[in-house]
């Protein structure tokens, strides 16, 4: 078989998801290439916790902005919300001694 020498193509997608207020996540950006760079580079100055999956992105690309996920990328998308309020509770526990040292 032939290795292909192409790079592949870099994919994002940000969601938006709130407990109190939605049945699941929402699209609120996704892009490719340039845009995707620029979707990772916003979150990194607004300090969003970023997780990689590029078949998750991929698949996410599929769909439109505004749209929830679809039931079954559910339990893929919990995991990262875990993984998102790990990292949350992280950062709030290092800001917390930070401030008293």
């Amino acid at each position: 078989m032939e290795k292909s020498n192409r790079k592949k193509i870099k994919e994002a997608a940000a969601l938006r998801y709130s407990p109190d207020n939605d049945i699941a996540p929402s699209i609120i950006a996704l892009g490719k290439g340039k845009a995707a760079e620029r979707i990772i580079e916003a979150a990194r100055k607004s300090d969003i916790p970023i997780y990689e999956d590029r078949g998750l992105a991929h698949t996410l690309n599929a769909l439109r902005i505004g749209d929830k996920i679809p039931s079954e990328l559910y339990e893929v998308v919990a995991q990262i919300l875990v993984f998102i309020s790990k990292v949350d509770s992280s950062y709030g526990e290092l800001y917390e001694s930070n401030k008293k040292g």
